[in-house]
């Protein structure tokens, strides 16, 4: 993997995800279909896409008549702030996000087979090289993506949301592969569609996968009336970026209430979103964010980080970051009282994980109090050395610290842990906290790490420090399918490289005649092959073979409904 500025500023935890991109496995087939799609997208796109799209494919070093090797890309993309990682299809809706946090484009690598040419539901490099990358030339909208991935990287996501990721990332890579069974595929989409009937109520990250949705992989912007197209899934798929800008797919202006709106990958979309400028989604964006944990805090962000059921920062007014899988919270009303985790659990301060408090420390788990002390309005963490004295609260003395929740903390008091003139932890020994008629620490349970704040400010996924947390994502463990061609495939592959040597050398007199008859012959179910060779042939001018595969194409397009928009473009680029 070829590094350059933005990829060596990633943090550890994300680098498992990336892999190596397998250019030599891509087939003369492959390049072929990159080929025509991007040279369709130039014709087409230019004239309704956004006018940054045609500007970014040049500032990006894309090509039209290769799939680019994308770390080359990095040298290009790098003095745009950005870079492009291969990873192996769908990865985590939250690394994703992350990602994109750090200005990184993880591209899959993968490239669809020529049966999805117009549309695939699987992520693939057309999708992202040559839908993301080209809008992201565009200064406003590339802060718009760095802003989407800081805040989806803190969404909490449910338990049930990772089983969709598992279920929708398994169906992509069966459909990814031209030689999986229909029965098989079937079964697949039977399996995801049963667990997105049973979702529940949405978590923080499905509302913003909607909104990445409606935006960055389906947006239109400008008039409502006359939109252009900017979402990348758009910009990709051939069949879409034509057909979306009909009368019949319904344009709404894009507004908050587009999170209300789910998605079927597998299909059309019934509606889109016309965002009037780049401005504005980053309006929307923030809109949304403010009902989010990791600004509302409290006992909403606690309960968000518990129903995760996974690694979750929760931060105290003080500053002080507690990490970990959180079980339980004690509350008054909407008032936090006691707050606990039941794995190993990190304590932070500004993402830096503190001396002594590591996961080994607090390897059972960790719990506090939360809020004010009795008899004063001053919040904890911001009581002096000598208020804290005059209260009783002195280190090397038995002190006893009521709550103003009821909450009672007496024990010997060791160490007041301070960063930055803030109280961030009160250590003790010996120790008892009771709420109620409730026990909630012993002495013989060992030293007990008072976390200090009057309130919990904010609550995100993930640990606040991830490398010392030694936090990772998994690396998925099905892999998508390394295709396996048949020799009649392979062979069919070479002449599409056959085909471009010939285009290459520029040859005045190309064997075209024999590679038709071979083709003809022994491929009958061929199309974008037959149009390579009727570029060529109309190139130079050997017009009754041009005839003759012209009518072979019409042909095609009769008996079989699929084809027609496809062969129809292709002979209106060559026409050109």
């Amino acid at each position: 993997m070829e590094m350059n500025e933005v990829v060596a500023r990633l943090p550890k935890h994300l680098m498992s995800l990336i892999i190596d991109q397998p250019y030599n496995d891509y087939t003369w087939q492959d390049h072929a279909v990159w080929r025509y799609v991007m040279r369709q997208n130039v014709e087409y796109l230019s004239k309704v896409a956004h006018g940054s799209y045609i500007d970014g494919l040049k500032r990006t070093g894309i090509s039209l008549d290769l799939i680019p090797h994308m770390y080359g890309m990095n040298r290009i993309l790098k003095e745009i702030g950005w870079a492009a990682v291969a990873v192996d299809g769908f990865i985590p809706p939250s690394a994703f996000m992350e990602f994109q946090a750090y200005n990184v484009l993880v591209i899959a690598a993968d490239i669809r087979p020529v049966s999805h040419i117009e549309y695939t539901p699987a992520p693939d490099i057309i999708h992202e090289a040559a839908g993301h990358a080209p809008i992201i030339a565009d200064p406003t909208y590339s802060a718009y993506l760095r802003k989407f991935g800081e805040i989806g990287a803190k969404a909490f996501s449910s338990a049930k949301d990772y089983q969709q990721y598992e279920a929708i990332r398994h169906l992509s890579i069966l459909k990814a592969d031209p030689y999986t069974p229909k029965s098989v595929i079937e079964k697949a989409e039977t399996f995801l569609h049963e667990i997105e009937k049973n979702l529940g109520h949405p978590s923080e990250m499905a509302l913003l996968r909607n909104l990445h949705w409606w935006t960055v992989e389906y947006g239109l912007i400008g008039d409502l009336r006359k939109p252009k197209i900017y979402g990348a899934g758009l910009l990709s798929s051939i069949g879409e970026s034509y057909s979306c800008l009909k009368d019949d797919v319904l344009k709404l202006p894009y507004s908050i209430e587009a999170v209300n709106y789910s998605f079927d990958i597998t299909k059309p979309q019934p509606q889109l979103f016309v965002t009037p400028n780049f401005d504005h989604l980053t309006e929307v964006l923030n809109q949304f964010s403010g009902f989010m944990a990791f600004r509302r805090g409290g006992l909403y962000g606690l309960n968000q980080a518990i129903n995760s059921e996974n690694i979750a920062t929760c931060e105290y007014s003080s500053g002080l970051q507690v990490s970990g899988i959180f079980s339980e919270v004690i509350a008054e009303g909407v008032q936090p009282v006691y707050l606990k985790t039941n794995t190993p659990t990190q304590l932070s301060y500004k993402n830096h994980q503190l001396a002594g408090h590591d996961k080994g420390y607090h390897a059972h788990g960790f719990g506090s109090p939360v809020g004010k002390f009795r008899d004063t309005e001053i919040p904890p963490e911001f009581l002096s050395y000598n208020e804290l004295v005059a209260m009783g609260i002195e280190t090397g003395k038995p002190v006893q610290i009521e709550f103003a929740s009821g909450v009672k903390v007496t024990g010997q008091l060791e160490n007041i842990l301070i960063k930055e003139n803030s109280n961030l932890i009160f250590s003790f020994t010996d120790c008892m906290v009771v709420y109620r008629d409730q026990v909630l620490f012993k002495p013989e349970w060992g030293k007990f790490d008072m976390a200090v704040g009057s309130s919990i400010s904010s609550a995100y996924s993930g640990p606040a420090d991830p490398d010392m947390f030694g936090y990772a994502y998994p690396v998925p463990h099905e892999k998508t399918h390394k295709i396996k061609h048949s020799a009649e495939a392979l062979k069919l592959h070479q002449f599409y490289g056959d085909l471009r040597k010939l285009r290459e050398s520029g040859s005045t007199d190309p064997d075209l005649t024999g590679i038709w008859k071979s083709v003809s012959q022994n491929y009958p179910d061929e199309w974008l092959l037959p149009m390579e060779i009727l570029e060529l042939a109309t190139k130079f001018a050997f017009n009754e073979l041009s005839e003759e595969i012209h009518s072979y194409l019409i042909r095609k397009q009769h008996e079989n409904s699929s084809l027609v928009n496809l062969i129809s473009n292709g002979l209106s680029l060559i026409g050109n």
